[in-house]
């Protein structure tokens, strides 16, 4: 017995001696590099060496940070092919977390909820591979599905108690700093000339280049803030504790931020789909509260059907009064194309691009990420360049993964509502805010990815920190 414990404990100082050793060569070298390196390279590496500290002493920093990074991914690209900052911390996190678990010499997971779905739809993404023309374009796309899978088992493995509100604090001050700039751009008319908004504005879009893909990443947020704020106010109603007001104050704030920001992108699907979120974020919380929703909703319809679009703001009515367009579906290929119809026009010709790719390939499609490589077979008089993907996420996956990997996204979607409603109904207070959130999170992604796709540049990768918040009980 003496013997073995002497053992252990020699075994033990020689890693503590191996550590310390790798340990101060990586200080040293890592010092040299800096001491060398230009300024702007070496405040880099000093902040990526800090980082990479912080998350081997406490992996959760990490997803703090990979919250605060998200909008900022195209600006910190890698000479690695199709890599970022983003993706880098993804890593750096899971090594973080490994690491820990092996130091601790005991690797426990826990399987959480939806690990059967995802994996059945990154096995069917995996198969439509196999059809794909191009694999250079479908591997990333691939690969993003499954960082998506990757971050939302690394979030359930490593978040607990208040380390959940430090996550969502963070994608919430996230959130700000893009209104910030989005206001900039508006207020300052900086930006392509095409984004004037009648030579006064310019419509609002962060870092992500486009108003519309600017307005989903708020989109991820914003009834979550809602939500948040409306179960503080609850709470302060029960107990009387300013500190639920002030939480209630600084959430209802930045919901009304985040909104105003979506405003300024002069998006209408994110118009419509900001609408429908805050219909669920209030209405799926009490019979009342459903009951007020139902009203609110059929009393919009009916002022809609009664008076049109001509009581909103003219700007705001000549903006929205065209939705029908999508409805009716304008033939994009015997349309004169104008400055008015443009965006209408071209939504539905690459929509009826990737009918026709479904049409030809109902199955599995034409493989995952391949919309753009297949477009030049399929596209419509006049509209020639492809956007790289349908504008319309369920067609998107149609056209890529054919009814069986588009049935597989719809399920897995369902799966992730019903499991935001069941823990709305069994988590506490706040988490159960967080939760009703998160449905109305997927309730504005439903919407406003008929018009778009909002799984680009990052921003899915919320959503797996917001599903990893609520997953494990």
């Amino acid at each position: 017995m003496i013997e073995a414990r002497t053992t252990r404990r020699a075994g033990a100082i020689g890693s503590t001696c191996v550590g310390w050793l790798f340990g101060g060569a990586g200080l040293a070298g890592l010092a040299a590099l800096i001491a060398w390196a230009p300024l702007e390279l070496a405040t880099i590496l000093l902040a990526a060496g800090g980082l990479a500290i912080a998350i081997a002493i406490w992996p959760v920093a990490g997803l703090v940070v990979l919250a605060l990074i998200i909008p900022y991914g195209k600006l910190m690209a890698l000479p690695l092919a199709g890599m970022d900052g983003v993706d880098l911390l993804v890593a750096a996190t899971f090594a973080g977390w490994l690491a820990r678990q092996v130091a601790q010499r005991e690797i426990v997971i826990r399987l959480p909820p939806l690990t059967g779905a995802f994996g059945g739809f990154l096995w069917i993404l995996a198969l439509s591979l196999g059809v794909a023309s191009s694999w250079r374009e479908g591997i990333p796309e691939l690969l993003k599905w499954a960082e998506f899978v990757l971050l939302y088992a690394l979030t359930t493995q490593m978040v607990r108690g208040r380390q959940i509100w430090w996550v969502v604090a963070a994608l919430l001050l996230a959130g700000i700093g893009q209104v910030a700039l989005g206001a900039y751009q508006f207020l300052a008319r900086i930006g392509p000339s095409a984004f004037l908004l009648g030579g006064r504005f310019m419509r609002a879009y962060g870092t992500f280049q486009q108003p519309n893909p600017y307005a989903g990443y708020l989109g991820y947020l914003a009834p979550v803030a809602a939500s948040l704020a409306l179960a503080a106010l609850v709470q302060w109603r029960r107990t009387r504790r300013p500190e639920h007001l002030i939480i209630g104050a600084a959430c209802g704030g930045t919901a009304i931020l985040l909104a105003a920001g979506i405003g300024m992108s002069w998006s209408r699907g994110g118009w419509l789909a900001l609408g429908l979120a805050l219909v669920v974020v209030v209405g799926a919380r009490t019979r009342r509260t459903a009951l007020l929703a139902i009203a609110a909703a059929a009393a919009m319809a009916a002022i809609l059907w009664t008076a049109g679009w001509g009581w909103l703001p003219p700007a705001i009515a000549s903006r929205v009064s065209d939705l029908g367009n999508y409805v009716s579906v304008p033939d994009p290929a015997r349309t004169e194309i104008t400055d008015e119809n443009f965006a209408v026009l071209e939504r539905v010709a690459h929509w009826r691009a990737g009918l026709a790719m479904f049409d030809d390939h109902p199955w599995l499609g034409v493989g995952i990420g391949n919309y753009a490589a297949a477009y030049e077979h399929y596209a419509l008089p006049h509209w020639y360049e492809p956007l790289g993907h349908a504008h319309n996420i369920y067609v998107n996956f149609l056209a890529e993964t054919g009814i069986i990997g588009a049935g597989m996204f719809v399920a897995l979607w369902i799966a992730m509502g019903f499991l935001a409603w069941r823990r709305s109904r069994i988590a506490e207070r706040y988490r159960a805010g967080l939760a009703l959130g998160v449905l109305g999170t997927l309730a504005y992604l439903t919407a406003h990815n008929i018009f778009d796709n909002l799984f680009v540049q990052h921003m899915q990768l919320q959503l797996a920190l917001l599903l990893g918040c609520i997953a494990m009980e």
